[in-house]
């Protein structure tokens, strides 16, 4: 499954913090993303296994001055055979939790070095990657900049349709639009 970079695919099941920590993390963000790629480039090498298909996944995009009202950031991977994410939203930076992805990544090779590979295994059962939520704005056919009366407007159009009791609609489809009409409203 491939996951997009922008704007953040947060693991659908995974809860949000509610009430950010402060960080005592000093890296800035170009930093904290050489740090990332450099964890993941050694925790394959002690692992003996590839990390693959990486996509760091987060609401920083283009030229925006300021930070993101949701500054979680999801690192997504494969590796031994599996897709597996690693998720925080602990801090009110991007940055910040990005470094503390990193930290988590340098805590797995630690487990390497001392415990061996089934320990990380039995370790990253906890990371493996239930699947990313559809792009709310690709379910509900309308642009990721709607406003909560597109979003509503388009989510009502559709649900006439997909709603168990309508021909050709299920319960499946119905809890697709309203878990997307949920993330596009947040």
């Amino acid at each position: 499954m491939t996951v997009p970079a922008y704007p953040l695919q947060w693991p659908d099941g995974l809860p949000r913090t509610e009430r950010k920590a402060t960080s005592q993390f000093k890296t800035g963000l170009s930093t904290a993303l050489k740090n990332v790629k450099g964890a993941l480039e050694a925790f394959a090498r002690d692992s003996g296994r590839a990390v693959t298909d990486i996509v760091l996944s987060s609401n920083v995009g283009g030229l925006a001055l300021e930070t993101p009202k949701d500054t979680g950031v999801a690192a997504w991977f494969t590796w031994d055979g599996e897709q597996r994410c690693i998720a925080v939203d602990r801090y009110p930076k991007p940055e910040d939790n990005l470094q503390a992805i990193y930290h988590i990544l340098e805590a797995r090779r630690t487990e390497i070095r001392h415990g061996g590979l089934h320990i990380v295994r039995q370790t990253f059962k906890g990371f493996t990657a239930l699947p990313a939520p559809e792009p709310w704005h690709d379910v509900l056919g309308v642009s990721h900049e709607a406003t909560n009366d597109q979003i509503n407007a388009a989510f009502n159009a559709l649900a006439k349709k997909a709603h168990p009791d309508m021909p050709g609609g299920s319960a499946d489809w119905m809890a697709r639009l309203n878990a997307a009409r949920a993330r596009g409203l947040k």
